[in-house]
């Protein structure tokens, strides 16, 4: 009788263990998930902040001008629910701003245009990167909240389930081809 209460005993704790660790495992993936998805921020913020000060620098002409300072307001205002088309459109208007690569050498020809170019190709090279670890995160998270154990014994606690980001995010040829310095 004592023995098998002992290995009930020694079961109960493995169990127990095993879902600590895995309830464990599931909030550092949650604040995985938080810490790349304030790098998207801010890697996304960032693109619009330098598309925003490149159209207002009086490097492109008045159109150009206009397209990429509207797109790049809207990213940075939009709400949450609204963000990520806002930001495809951002993505949408650099590329139509520096589809061409002629469109770049004049940014690059004008006066401080050397380091706006460089710092745009940074930018729009990024946002993918920032993009794809978020939702990396994201994925692992859902694999391990559909497992039974885990809705079974509520491990997830009250953490809402984390959602990826999805937009487009394909620089603009011109500036993607760019060598980083």
């Amino acid at each position: 009788m004592t023995s098998t209460l002992i290995w009930i005993a020694v079961v109960l704790f493995a169990i127990g263990l095993y879902l600590s660790w895995t309830a464990g495992r599931l909030d550092r993936l949650h604040a995985r998930i938080d810490a790349a998805r304030a790098a998207l921020d801010a890697q996304l913020l960032r693109r619009a902040s330098v598309a925003q000060e490149l159209a207002t620098s009086g490097v492109l002409d008045p159109a150009a001008s206009i397209v990429l300072y509207e797109a790049a307001h809207a990213a940075r205002q939009a709400e949450e629910e609204q963000r990520e088309v806002a930001e495809s459109e951002l993505s949408q208007a650099l590329r139509a701003v520096f589809g061409e690569a002629q469109q770049v050498e004049a940014v690059r020809e004008a006066p401080g245009g050397e380091a706006a170019a460089n710092e745009l190709a940074q930018a729009v090279r990024r946002v993918p990167m920032a993009r794809r670890f978020h939702n990396d995160a994201v994925r692992a998270a859902r694999a391990l909240r559909r497992h039974r154990k885990v809705r079974w014994f509520r491990l997830a606690g009250h953490a809402p389930f984390p959602l990826a980001f999805e937009m487009d995010d394909e620089p603009p040829a011109a500036l993607a081809d760019r060598p980083a310095t």
